[in-house]
């Protein structure tokens, strides 16, 4: 063999070698991992005040929006994100979306917190998708609220479901398999047939295969618009993971960067944090982590707009603002989790906070649990206010006067971020974000916060004049409140009840059990790294487990947006992050055993 022709080989083997990497971590990138868990071997739903029937009612209340920009139609018919030539399992299949922390629903087609609407017709074109077989609208499909506020446990075989409580979903993780589901269906050999068979039947025809393949391509462009948009802004970002969102962020990407086409809108999501339980939360005063929302009108119609309900920001006509936020569905939905004005003698009549469970979760040390009650309201009531299950609870100066319909609301205490030491970036980010909106909007606003009060209020509006609704019942909707925003460089502190089962701790999630919590050394005993994802329940320490977990989300707290510093009990100055003296090691298992009971 010539030198030459052994150049020649070495040099083939090296391209071809190069092309296999290359191929190789192109693919990786399509592949997905998430983590492989057991089987519960039974299932449970704790008693909060629902009958099964309003359970299962808002677990899939539809509120307007195209999460995934498909409809119903199309997700239900695709295939799983795997390549293959063959035919791969479904993506609808709940099996293989409870991999992504989403719920199996009993009674329904897809998991807790799926919500297929009415017919998917967009507000700016005034365009229905249409099956191009029979000519008949297709359906939205989006999130609702129960996807992100329905909590789950497992604890030595059995699953514990929690309504209201923080969810433990990877939402950005499915989003990626949708994308990767969705460009397969055009490129991968057969699976394009299969799938428009799925969607109209056998002998499909040509004009619908046509019409289906332009609308795909469509799809796929703004999904690549998307990916763009993300990776331009990647570095500045914080990885969400299970259990987290930096919600109000990406409500403005949605609302002010792609609803808007303005891509110098569209801001990092570096501020992620739990999902938060919502038990309670209609008659707090205040709303959002940094309690910046008081209307619940507001709040949950600017919550559907994240979640991708369309609405019209570009065209008179048809008007500015029309949407397919479905404003009664978002009523129906707060009056169920509100319920009649709190009192000392029914205390909370909507969705109650969960009791810790005896007969599956080891039972209170009482005698340890009465020596917590005495630490709480030495070092917690100041703050998170007296046991809501108390007379204290109800003392007339911890609510607002009552308004003219007799209600009164919970006057929550905002903890200033130099006193209270924790992460800061969800509320200075909200603080310093600006927006630009354009002239035709009428949004004088350039600050992120009031700018969308007001797109919000102008898109609910809307609904109520296209409908003619009258200034009373629009009052009644709108919770009576007035649609005022803040955004103070400060954080809530809720009430404590149900806190057993709202793991993991802190806005952000940085603090995996309540032990952890209290400790006076940050350090050494609040981990530095852990891994969300896991379900399994810790009723000792009253978290959850967090070692290595394949596919689930590492957390590195030394990352800004992710710290686990500040609420410490310590013997140093209060503030700067010290809330409280230093606990003993009983006092701590004393004060978490006491927080069980709440």
């Amino acid at each position: 063999m010539t030198q030459a022709r052994r150049i020649l080989i070495l040099v083939g083997l090296v391209l071809a070698t190069g092309a296999a990497i290359f191929l190789y971590n192109k693919l990786e990138k399509l592949r997905i991992v998430t983590p492989d868990y057991p089987k519960p071997e039974r299932t449970l739903w704790l008693e909060q005040n629902w009958t099964p029937k309003e359970r299962d009612w808002y677990h899939h209340a539809d509120q307007g929006s195209v999460t995934f920009g498909i409809p119903y139609e199309w997700f239900v018919a695709l295939e799983q994100p795997v390549l293959s030539l063959g035919e791969t399992g479904l993506l609808k299949d709940q099996d293989y979306l409870d991999r992504f922390g989403f719920i199996p629903s009993p009674n329904e087609e897809l998991p807790v917190g799926f919500a297929k609407g009415e017919d998917y017709v967009d507000p700016t074109t005034k365009k229905p998708w249409l099956n191009p077989r029979t000519g008949a609208p297709m359906k939205f499909l989006g999130l609702t609220c129960a996807a992100c506020h329905t909590g789950r446990l497992t604890y030595k075989g059995t699953e514990i479901y929690i309504d209201g409580a923080n969810a433990r979903i990877e939402l950005d993780k499915l989003r990626k398999a949708l994308a990767i589901s969705l460009f397969y269906t055009r490129y991968v050999p057969f699976r394009f047939d299969r799938f428009v068979t799925r969607l109209f039947g056998e002998g499909t025809l040509k004009k619908a295969k046509t019409d289906t393949r332009t609308r795909l391509l469509e799809v796929l462009r703004k999904v690549e618009k998307v990916q763009k948009l993300d990776a331009s802004v990647e570095k500045q970002s914080v990885t969400e993971g299970f259990g987290r969102l930096d919600a109000l962020n990406r409500i403005g990407n949605q609302v002010f960067g792609l609803d808007l086409d303005n891509n110098a809108n569209y801001a990092a999501t570096s501020a992620p944090v739990r999902y938060p339980p919502v038990w309670d939360a209609s008659w707090f005063d205040w709303v959002q982590y940094n309690g910046s929302i008081m209307q619940p009108m507001v709040r949950n119609a600017g919550e559907a707009l994240g979640l991708r309900a369309l609405v019209n920001l570009v065209t008179n006509d048809p008007p500015l603002f029309a949407s397919t936020v479905n404003v009664a569905g978002l009523f129906s939905i707060e009056s169920l989790l509100a319920g009649k004005q709190p009192d000392s003698a029914q205390g909370f009549s909507g969705l109650k906070a969960p009791q810790w469970p005896e007969n599956i979760l080891p039972k209170i040390d009482r005698a340890r649990a009465a020596k917590g009650a005495e630490l709480y309201k030495e070092l917690c009531q100041g703050c998170h206010l007296p046991p809501v299950g108390s007379s204290a609870f109800y003392a007339p100066d911890l609510w607002t006067a009552p308004n003219g319909v007799g209600e009164s609301y919970l006057r929550l205490k905002l903890i200033s971020l130099d006193e209270v030491g924790t992460d800061p970036a969800q509320a200075d980010g909200m603080h310093k974000r600006k927006v630009t909106t354009p002239p035709m909007l009428e949004i004088n606003q350039t600050g992120f916060g009031e700018a969308l009060g007001v797109l919000v209020e102008k898109t609910v509006n809307r609904w109520y004049d296209d409908r003619n609704v009258p200034k009373n019942v629009r009052a009644w909707m709108n919770g009576f409140r007035g649609n005022l925003i803040q955004a103070p460089l400060a954080y809530k502190a809720r009430p404590l009840d149900g806190i057993w089962a709202t793991a993991p701790y802190l806005h952000n999630g940085s603090v995996p059990t309540l032990y952890a919590l209290l400790s006076p050394d940050t350090d050494k005993e609040r981990p530095k790294s852990f891994t969300l994802g896991h379900r399994e329940f810790d009723p000792v320490n009253v978290g959850i487990v967090y070692d290595i977990l394949p596919g689930g989300t590492p957390i590195d707290t030394t990352i800004a947006g992710n710290s686990n510093q500040g609420h410490v009990f310590d013997d140093k100055p209060l503030g700067g992050g010290v809330i409280g003296r230093r606990l003993s090691e009983e006092e701590r298992r004393d004060l978490v055993e006491y927080l069980k009971t709440l």
